[in-house]
């Protein structure tokens, strides 16, 4: 990982499974003003790059977050 990737805040939010995407996104951007939350609907397919200025947050049909959202 770059230095420039490296910092003190908020990285993960196993909290926010079992949460609408758009609330877990206001948290997470709240919490780490450095990274953009992304809703994606699951089984949609997306990037594979790393970035450290992001964080995908998986949704069921129900717009449930389905997994830990975490940078990446």
């Amino acid at each position: 990982m770059e230095d420039y990737c490296r910092t003190s805040s908020k990285s993960s939010w196993p909290e926010l499974v079992g949460v609408k995407g758009e609330v877990a996104a206001e948290i997470i951007m709240r919490e780490n003003g450095k990274v953009v939350a992304i809703i994606v609907k699951e089984g949609f397919v997306v990037t594979m790059d790393y970035r450290c200025d992001r964080v995908w947050l998986w949704v069921d049909r129900h717009g449930i977050v389905k997994y830990t959202p975490r940078i990446g």
